[in-house]
């Protein structure tokens, strides 16, 4: 809604005034008569809106009015009917100048935020030694995501709460905008009432007894003033209809008027909700996702420290298994193996019977020796004789 505009309408009256041959000055604005919803027959019009003092204010004015006056019936209601066109044209401006597309796309935005933290993003680090650091790192990343996630939607709402504020206000000028729509009804209520009972007091008095005296006079001048009062009582009548249609104006511009401000409302409650309900909500569940995050990296890092240990025990107790059992049977086993002895035995023995063979072989070549020895040796002593006895 445009402010300048919105504050040259809310100078104008709110409070129903009836001027004839002079534009309406304003006045202070009131607080607004209770609407009254009771209906009338379709052929008369409702004044059952104004108070007591408005329709003793309608009476009174009904003598104001001179038919005769030719500039005061062109501007008859027409001040109203001015004030009631710049009005609709700043209804037009509130309208036009809404761009609740711009709320739709922050409230958007704020749903692509969360979805863009993610907390269960898997890391490409794998092994138990790389454990440690890819939660770190995992954690990090995270933290960095959420902060610019916060920071994200923090900007947008901000910019939501100004909006807000924004709406708030239209709502509140929107109130004042609809009292003085009201007052512009019952102000055209009031000049069409007047005129009307006016019209019907010239038609039915001041117009008869002038054709009354037309017909008795017979002048023409008589016959011509009254037609002319009848002429002026038809142009009356035409400008009471146009007030009619301004007052049917007002009329139906008041729901359209109450329409713009429930959806004013309605999105200023919706910002409302994101900002104090969503907004919080959605960080208390990525502080959540966090905290989920932390607790399965720290089960995930438990289960793998577990894995690791429980393997390493088994390797250990089949080590001590294979050591145990090796041991035990080595402690078993004597200083010696009886196949060592029995092997060792037999080696004694054949030994000794080689050398028991060896030496009954040696005995006997010894014997051997000996006889031939002795038999070389008498060869010996027998040539020795015979060559001496040859020499002498």
């Amino acid at each position: 809604m445009d402010t300048e505009l919105k504050e040259d309408v809310l100078t104008m009256t709110s409070t129903p005034t009836l001027e004839f041959g002079e534009a309406p000055k304003p006045k202070e604005v009131p607080a607004p008569a209770p609407e009254v919803t009771s209906a009338a027959p379709a052929s008369e019009m409702d004044d059952s809106m104004l108070s007591q003092e408005e329709k003793q204010l309608v009476d009174s004015f009904v003598e104001k009015i001179d038919l005769h006056n030719t500039q005061g019936i062109l501007e008859y209601g027409a001040g109203t009917q001015k004030k009631m066109a710049d009005f609709s044209q700043s209804t037009l401006e509130n309208v036009r100048g809404k761009d609740m597309g711009e709320i739709g796309d922050l409230l958007a935005s704020v749903v692509t935020e969360v979805k863009s933290f993610d907390a269960t993003e898997e890391d490409s680090n794998k092994g138990f030694f790389g454990l440690f650091k890819k939660t770190s790192n995992k954690i990090t990343a995270l933290k960095v995501k959420y902060d610019k996630a916060e920071v994200s939607v923090n900007n947008i709402s901000n910019a939501l709460e100004g909006h807000q504020i924004v709406l708030l206000k239209d709502v509140a000028m929107l109130d004042k905008m609809y009292d003085m729509n009201l007052s512009y009804y019952k102000e055209l209520t009031m000049y069409i009432l007047a005129g009307k009972k006016k019209l019907e007091k010239t038609r039915n008095h001041e117009l008869v007894e002038m054709r009354t005296k037309a017909q008795t006079s017979g002048l023409a001048e008589d016959a011509q003033a009254a037609r002319d009062l009848d002429e002026l009582c038809n142009r009356f009548e035409k400008k009471l209809h146009d007030l009619d249609l301004t007052r049917t104006i007002a009329m139906q511009t008041a729901p359209q008027i109450r329409l713009i401000q429930n959806n004013d409302t309605q999105m200023a409650e919706k910002i409302q909700s994101t900002i104090v309900n969503t907004i919080p909500l959605w960080k208390n569940q990525m502080v959540i996702a966090l905290g989920v995050n932390h607790s399965l990296q720290a089960a995930q890092a438990q289960r793998e420290v577990t894995d690791a240990t429980n393997e390493l025990l088994k390797k250990n107790s089949e080590m001590l298994k294979t050591a145990t059992i090796e041991t035990a049977r080595e402690n078993e086993r004597g200083v010696v193996d009886m196949e060592t002895l029995k092997t060792t035995n037999a080696n004694l023995i054949s030994t000794l019977d080689e050398v028991m063979k060896i030496q009954q072989e040696g005995r006997q070549a010894r014997a051997q020796a000996e006889t031939e020895l002795r038999t070389m040796e008498n060869e010996l002593k027998n040539k020795l004789l015979t060559s001496s006895a040859a020499l002498n």
